[in-house]
Parts: C-alpha cells; structure tokens; sequence
C-alpha cells in the first residue's frame, strides 16, 4: 500500500469502521474502545491483512458518506458467446445498462465478448466454448459479479461466480428452481401462489400454452389446442388477461421497481406440423415492453411477486412474468435481469447499480422514483445496438 493512503484512515473513518464493525456483531458501539489501540495501529501502518479483509467484508459500503470502488464483472451470455446472434441486441441492451450504472458510480466495469462491443467497462475476449472459464478467470480480479444467461445455463454460471467473487444475483440453487418450469410451479402451488394449472391431457374447447421445461424469454412458446405429452415440454391451462411483469430486487427486504406491460404477439401463421409436432399452432412471441404500466391493482402485484421470489429465495434482479385476470397468475420467474430493466433505467431517478450493490452489502431504500414513462420493441433494440 502507498503513503498517499494513509490520509484515507483518518479518525472518522476509524470510528465508523469500528462502530459498524461492532453494530454488525449485535455489540455496543462502546465496546468497539476496547480495540482502538490494536486497530488504530493497524490502520497507521496500513497492514496488509487488515485492509484486505475490509476490503472483502465491504463493510465500508454501508458506511454514510464513503466511497469504495469496486471492480465488477458483467457477463451476459449472448453477448460474450455470439452463438445466438437474434438475442445479442437485447443481450447488449441489459449489458450496457448495467455497465454505464457501475461506471457512473465510478466504478470498473468488465464483460466478456465474442466480437460486439458497447460504450461502456473494458471488454476482454470470449467464445462460446470458453465462456465459463471466461467467467472464473475474470472473478477471481474483480470484487463482484453479476450473470445474465438462459435460464437453464444460470445455475452452473453462478456456481462458477459464487465461487471466484461474490454474486450480485441469485444463488445456483434458486436460479435452478426457477429455470425448471414444473419444479417452480409446484414450489408456487404449495406457497399457494396461483399459477396456470399444468395439463396432462388436452380437453376440447381448452387452449394450453405449451414451452420448454427448461426456457427463457418466451423461447419455443405455443398456443395450442391440443398436445401430446413430452418429458421436455409442459403444457399450461391457457388464462386470458393482461401480459404484465414486475420487476423488483429480491433480497432480506424485497423491493419492487416497476410493473411493466409486455408487447406478446400471437403468431397468425400456423406453424409447420413437424416442427411443433401438433397442428392448430400460433408462435408466441415476446416483443418489448411499456415501462411503467399504470393500473390499480399495482399494489396487488407487488405482493404477488413478493411472495413468489421470497417462496423462491431469490436474490437481485428478479422479472417476475404475470398474467392479470380475476387474480395474478405467475406465469414465469426470471432469476436474473430482463429486457425491462432497458425501460425502468429511463424512467427510475435510482441508479440500478447502487441497489444492487446495497441489496448484496447494506440496505436498500424503501421505496424508488419513477418519472415518465418509456417503451421500446425488441426489434427496435437491433437498430440501437448493432455489431461494433
């Protein structure tokens, strides 16, 4: 450590930490005196342990009045794989968003990248054969992390985070409750959270909604009237009303940020038989959002997604999918930043870096502010971010 430093641990900043210090371990902050000498030595030494391992606990995070930068790692999948080029505008969409928050609180941003670059943190290389390895070397750098990846990729992703730096979203195990539809369901149900009943059999006169046991972002979804049982689809009873989704930072104290309308265009064209293995098919298709969307039962949506990523234990940003009609119904749970995020970035006075940081190491404030209103397609975010 450099002299220059040492201006840094002057009598307030010994006092706090040590006051927090204690608060943290349920103590009186007077007995924080009985280590002022020890501590005091330390910090006129700079002693190496000493500022590393507050450097690790970030206890100064939580501290009124300081500030900490930190290095943090964004990898988000379509971006740093280029395997699926179709979702790279949306991809850089929530990668750039995340990345100029951190940078606007001064601190350094690095994702992973295949060949598309955003104005925003320093990018070093990546491919789709060695993404996760990508991840683990690059955590192991930086004091904090944050995947975005399909769903059912997020568990292992995580794992390789949690294990190199701390994980600024959920832990493997929620995200792989939540990428498994059936197992999320079931979790749901006996939280008594109301979700699509899940079908054996087709009924006539029914429609169903048939996706992926293991999907994301309306990936492979139909409006059938009919199906056959296959053990890597699930079929739901279909509810007709509004496609809205919250989104919210899931944590010790939830916080919603905004209900959003979701643009979901039923495909006219049938499509062909034998690519979905049934007749009578529409496409589903997930086409942007309308950032906030006003409706008096908001507060009846906050609690249903409250619920559902505590019954979840999730953790940071979370989209929670749902269709409005007599109740909420949860249609889907996304344990990790979604296209939203784009909009409420445009229209929340909060910084969506800050809350993350303070959800993972201090205390999130009670409520955000939101001014306007913004929508956006997903086909208008290909003419916003094209390949550098």
């Amino acid at each position: 450590m450099t002299t220059p430093l040492l201006g840094v641990f002057d009598q307030t900043f010994f006092e706090k930490v040590c006051g927090q210090a204690f608060f943290e371990k349920g103590c009186d902050h007077a007995a924080s005196r009985l280590f002022d000498q020890t501590f005091s030595q330390k910090v006129c030494v700079c002693e190496q342990v000493f500022f590393e391992k507050v450097y690790e606990q970030k206890v100064i995070y939580k501290l009124p009045g300081f500030f900490f930068p930190m290095k943090i790692l964004i990898a988000e999948f379509a971006v740093g794989t280029d395997i699926e080029k179709s979702l790279i505008p949306e991809g850089a969409a929530m990668l750039k968003t995340l990345a100029e928050s951190f940078v606007h609180l001064g601190h350094e941003v690095y994702y992973p990248s295949a060949g598309t670059k955003i104005c925003a943190g320093k990018h070093f290389e990546s491919t789709a054969e060695n993404f996760r390895q990508a991840i683990e070397r690059k955590a192991k750098e930086c004091d904090a992390g944050l995947v975005i990846a399909p769903d059912s990729m997020l568990p292992e992703l995580n794992k390789a985070l949690e294990e190199n730096t701390v994980n600024l979203g959920c832990s493997p195990r929620s995200a792989a409750s939540c990428a498994d539809k059936l197992l999320c369901t079931e979790i749901l149900k006996k939280a008594h959270i109301k979700s699509p009943e899940i079908a054996k059999e087709s009924e006539k006169g029914k429609k169903y909604v048939i996706k992926p046991r293991f999907g994301c972002g309306a990936e492979a979804t139909y409006l059938v009237t009919e199906f056959e049982n296959e053990e890597e689809l699930i079929a739901n009873e279909y509810v007709e009303g509004e496609h809205l989704s919250v989104s919210l930072i899931a944590g010790k104290n939830p916080l919603p940020l905004t209900v959003n309308r979701q643009f979901i265009e039923f495909g006219e064209k049938k499509i062909k038989a034998k690519e979905s293995r049934k007749n009578g098919v529409h496409e589903i298709k997930y086409n942007g959002s309308l950032t906030p969307y006003q409706t008096p039962r908001r507060e009846e949506l906050y609690e249903t997604a409250i619920s559902t990523v505590k019954c979840l234990d999730c953790f940071g940003y979370v989209g929670v999918d749902i269709i409005l009609a007599d109740l909420p119904y949860v249609v889907d749970v996304n344990p990790r930043p979604t296209a939203s995020l784009f909009g409420i970035n445009r229209v929340m006075r909060e910084e969506i870096g800050d809350l993350l940081l303070k959800n993972r190491f201090g205390e999130l404030p009670e409520l955000v502010h939101i001014e306007g209103e913004y929508r956006f397609s997903k086909d208008g975010l290909g003419e916003l971010f094209e390949r550098a």
